[in-house]
Formats: C-alpha cells, sequence, structure tokens
C-alpha cells in the first residue's frame, strides 16, 4: 500500500489509472491480473480475465519465453485489434524464485501512424529528388543553384559542360571559385532578378538570366540558367521563327483560299456554271491537260483548284506560275531550273523548276497567251516528251505533271498573227472549259456574296451578317467588268469601312454609289488622281451600256480596242 496524507490508495488502483496495460501470468500461464487499460485493448470489458489462459487472449504471445530465458524481453512490437502495441517481458521472482511473469503495453498506434507518414514522405522526397536530378542533367539548358551565402547546392551536366567538370566537382564550392560572375551574387544581395543577358562564359558568348530563391519572403539562394549556350544560336532561331511565321502566314491564306474557292465559289444556280463544275469533275479523275479560258477575274485559277483537289494526284502539290508576271529571259530557268554555274549569278548547287516541283502533282500555267514563242517550243518538248532539262544539264528527268493552262486572249487570232504556236494550241486544247463572265451568271450574285461575306468575317473576326437590299439591287444591275475578283475586291473593301452588322451602299466604291444614284460626285486630289477616277467611270459607264461588248466600248469612247484593253488593264477592269 502507498501512503499518502489522505490515507492509503491499493496498488491495484493506481495502475488501473495508468494508459500503459498492465498483465501478469503465473507459471501455467494463467492470468493473475489485468489493469483496466488490459480490458480496453482486448475489448472486453464485462469479461474477468483472472483464471483465463494468456494464450486464449494473447496468441503467440511472447510472454512466456520469459520462462525459458529467465531474462527480459524489452521493446517487443505487436498489433491487435488494430493498435500498434509495444511491449516490455519481465519476469517475476520471490526470493529469488520465478514464480510468473508481468508484461506492459504501450499503445503506439498514433506515434507508429505519425512514422508511417514520415517515411511516406521521406521517400517521396527521395522520388522527388531523384526525379529532379534526371531533369536537370536531361535538360537542354544550363542550370546552376546557390544557397544564400553563394555556395553552389545544385548543378546540372549542360552547365558543368563548359568547365569540363562533372556536377559533383562542382557542389560545395562557393560560385566564384567556379567563375567570376557579379551578376549571379548582386541577386542574392538585390533579390532582383536578371533575364537575358549577355556574357562569357568561360570562353562562351551565352544569354542567361539569375533569379533569386525566396522563401517567406527571405532571400535563400538564386538560381542560375543559360537561355542560349551561343548568341548565335538566338540569331538563328529568331531568323528560324520569322521563317515559320511567314510559312505559317502563307499556309492561312492558302488554306483559307482553297476553302472559300473550289469548294464555294464555283457553287451556283446558273446552269452554263452548274455544267462546266460537273465537267471540270469528270475530267479531273484524268490526266489529260485542260485549257481554261475567260475573261480576267472569272475564276480560272478555282477550276485549276478544283481540278487538283478532285484529282488522283491531290495529295501531291499545286504549284501556280504567271507566265504574264515572269519576264521572257527567266521564265525558262523559273519552270525548268539550272544547274549551278548555269550563268553568271546562278544560286550555289542550281535550283529546282516549277516542274519539278509539281512532279506528282498538278502545274498551273496562268495567262499562257503571253508566253513568248521561244518558250512555247520548249513548253510543247515538254508535253511531248514528259521531260524537262534544267538550264545548263544534258541530263533529262521524267516528270509526272498534271498540266493546266489558262488565258483571256484571243489565241485563235494569235495564230493567225504568229503571235501563238498553233501545235502548242492543240497540246493545250484537249479539254477547254470556257468560263462566263459574272454579267452572264448574275443569278449567282446572292450565293457568292454570301460565300465572301464568310470568308471575310473568318478573316476580319466580324460577324456581318450581309448585304442591304439597296445594295443587293446595285450588285445585281452592275456589269462586272471585273468579274467575280471585282465582286470580292468591293466586299473586302466594305469590311474595312463597316460601322455595323450589314454591308450598306456608303461602304461601296464611289462609282457604284454614283451608279445608284445616291453620291454627290466631289473630286478632289491631284490633277492626275482626278483624270483616274473620271477615267475609270467612264470606262465602267461605257461597259455597262453595251452590255460588257468591248468593241462597241471603244467605239462610242473613241478608242482603239487596244486602247481599250490598255486602258481596263490601268484600272484592274480587264
Amino acid at each position: 500500500m502507498l501512503e499518502q496524507q489522505s490515507g492509503t490508495i491499493p496498488i491495484d488502483k493506481i495502475l488501473d489509472n495508468t494508459n500503459n496495460a498492465v498483465i501478469a501470468v503465473n507459471l501455467e500461464g494463467q492470468i493473475i491480473y489485468a489493469n483496466r487499460a488490459v480490458y480496453n485493448i482486448l475489448q472486453t470489458p464485462d469479461r474477468d480475465l483472472v483464471g483465463q489462459s494468456i494464450t486464449t487472449y494473447f496468441p503467440g504471445t511472447g510472454l512466456l519465453r520469459v520462462f525459458e530465458k529467465g531474462i527480459p524481453e524489452l521493446g517487443q512490437q505487436l498489433t491487435m485489434n488494430n493498435k500498434v502495441l509495444l511491449s516490455n517481458r519481465t519476469p517475476i521472482h520471490i526470493h529469488g524464485e520465478l514464480v510468473g511473469a508481468v508484461a506492459v503495453f504501450q499503445d503506439i498506434t498514433d506515434l507508429q501512424n505519425v512514422i508511417d507518414n514520415l517515411v511516406i514522405e521521406h521517400e517521396k522526397t527521395k522520388q522527388l529528388q531523384r526525379t529532379l536530378e534526371v531533369v536537370l542533367n536531361t535538360a537542354y539548358d544550363g542550370l546552376i543553384v546557390t544557397n544564400e551565402k553563394g555556395i553552389v547546392t545544385m548543378t546540372n551536366q549542360a552547365f558543368a559542360n563548359f568547365f569540363n567538370k562533372s556536377p559533383e566537382e562542382m557542389i560545395g564550392k562557393h560560385i566564384q571559385e567556379i567563375y567570376e560572375n557579379p551578376k549571379f551574387t548582386d541577386v542574392l544581395v538585390t533579390g532582383q532578378p536578371v533575364h537575358g543577358y549577355i556574357h562569357d562564359l568561360n570562353g562562351h558568348e551565352i544569354i542567361a538570366s539569375r533569379i533569386p530563391i525566396t522563401q517567406e519572403g527571405k532571400i535563400v539562394g538564386a538560381l542560375g540558367k543559360v537561355v542560349f549556350k551561343d548568341v548565335n544560336e538566338l540569331y538563328a532561331l529568331t531568323k528560324k521563327v520569322n521563317s515559320l511565321r511567314s510559312e505559317l502566314d502563307y499556309y492561312k491564306k492558302t488554306i483559307l483560299k482553297k476553302n472559300f474557292s473550289a469548294i464555294e465559289l464555283l457553287k451556283g444556280k446558273n446552269p452554263r456554271m452548274v455544267s462546266l463544275v460537273q465537267i471540270a469533275l469528270r475530267v479531273a479523275k484524268s490526266e489529260s491537260t485542260v485549257l481554261l479560258r475567260g475573261e480576267s477575274g472569272t475564276g480560272k485559277e478555282l477550276f485549276a483548284q478544283l481540278l487538283h483537289m478532285e484529282s488522283l494526284n491531290k495529295e501531291g502539290p499545286f504549284i501556280k506560275v504567271n507566265c504574264a508576271a515572269v519576264p521572257g529571259n527567266l521564265l525558262e530557268s523559273e519552270l525548268f531550273g539550272y544547274e549551278e554555274g548555269a550563268f553568271t549569278g546562278a544560286r550555289k548547287g542550281g535550283k529546282i523548276g516549277k516542274f519539278e516541283l509539281a512532279d506528282g502533282g498538278t502545274l498551273f500555267l496562268d495567262e499562257i497567251g503571253d508566253m513568248e514563242m521561244a518558250m512555247q517550243v520548249k513548253l510543247l518538248r515538254v508535253l511531248q516528251e514528259r521531260e524537262i532539262e534544267r538550264l545548263g544539264s544534258s541530263k533529262p528527268r521524267k516528270i509526272q505533271v498534271r498540266l493546266v493552262a489558262a488565258t483571256n486572249r484571243d489565241l485563235e487570232t494569235m495564230i493567225r498573227e504568229k503571235q501563238f504556236r498553233e501545235d502548242l494550241y492543240y497540246r493545250l486544247n484537249v479539254v477547254t472549259l470556257t468560263i462566263p463572265p459574272l454579267r452572264d451568271r448574275i443569278e449567282d450574285i446572292d450565293a457568292l456574296i454570301d460565300t465572301f461575306i464568310k470568308k471575310f468575317n473568318l478573316q476580319f473576326a466580324q460577324s456581318v451578317t450581309g448585304v442591304s437590299e439597296e445594295t443587293r439591287k446595285v450588285f445585281l444591275n452592275y456589269r462586272w467588268p471585273g468579274n467575280v475578283r471585282e465582286l470580292e475586291n468591293i466586299i473586302e473593301r466594305a469590311f474595312n469601312m463597316l460601322d455595323g452588322s450589314e454591308i450598306q451602299l456608303k461602304h461601296l466604291p464611289s462609282y457604284l454609289q454614283i451608279l445608284a444614284g445616291t453620291e454627290t460626285r466631289h473630286l478632289s486630289g491631284t490633277l492626275e488622281s482626278i483624270l483616274d477616277t473620271v477615267e475609270k467611270e467612264a470606262l465602267i459607264y461605257a461597259l455597262d451600256a453595251t452590255n460588257g461588248n468591248k468593241v462597241q466600248a471603244a467605239k462610242s469612247l473613241g478608242l482603239s480596242r487596244a486602247g481599250l484593253y490598255k486602258k481596263l488593264i490601268k484600272h484592274d477592269l480587264h
């Protein structure tokens, strides 16, 4: 019994108020004592354990082993009823004789959970560190990290390569032992990052950044990053980006043009146009040469695209050459290419021609009526032999190209006047599609307007709903000397002038407003610009009055037919 001022306290009461479980057995393994904590562990509050076998409640217990060894077992761990217990087992001796054993159990479940979580977090940290090391060493950029004192704590092989060392040789050293770099140590003092500065790193002119590392508002280190290992890389990358941007713009325009040209712009109600499209779709499946004829702006290139996209070679390239836009002395090298040293100024390595570029696809020769006679002979040979020779080469190259030609010229008259070869004409004239001018397919105006509005809504990121009824009437009554191209240009111009969701008369060019009787003419500018405006309007009036008959229009204006054509070309009305 324990002595206190208030009296005595039984030892079993003291043990019942401890957190540790205490259980004692005799030499037969029968329980002779168990405090309240033991009942809580076993979850048997209503059962008397005294006199029961220890193995009934603690199967496989090691408590009986102390009888064999006669010595204590300390720090033994076991799990029971989802609790983790740590026990000390001690033999009981009275007067030197072994009479039993006592075990003290401590519930360490919460502590074990904490330890397990720490182990898991430690493993995660180690895994993260291993991942970070892999990332660092596979990074293209050179990276280095220091603590607040400038001691290197981490770096990668890309950075160490500047000094012909391994990362391990650099870690633990002060940054200035490795190389002198004031800007790196400056950020540890100022806390201000330094980006994109050029400096010499052990003989390498690099572009680098230095960034402070902060925790809870305190600078604890700095990160150095080599953005470009060589300044020339930046220049090369800039050049590459600019090139890719140009290429992207080109493909955007090409895709936009294809999406809204051959697919949409050739749709309509005009029977003649519908028949032409059906013929083109049938002809597209063959490899026959096609000659497209019609006024400028009627959509000859659209038919060329349709022939290509519906052909068996649609996956091949579509190459366009405007024969009128390339000087005669350069057209041969443009079409056939040349070898290195073929002529003075020839590009090193030579140049591939448009025929070879179009191999496996379609070559569109626009304005073929403007091709010089000497080139016509060479083109005829290509059509006959299906092979080309580069300038400066004697080695023929076989090609598989679908040829589509187009012209707005009167080839028959040119043949009679010895300006176009008759044999080439018959080679080109295998299948001829003559495209009607817009004034002869006026019923297609509405469909064309809708298509162009869709196109420019996408291009200008707008939501134009259509044209006003007054504008539509002007379009239907106008003779369209510039054909579909003129309509497209007028709608594009309107998008630039637009102040709402509908194209109105005020958004149209002045000559259309005058024709509609909604504009009083106010001529201003230089004398030359005023004369140009009046001349263009006179041409439009003459063509409109003669229903597009250029011979009659020329006569009414007192011009020769050649003179009229020259002025139509000048004002983009041909």
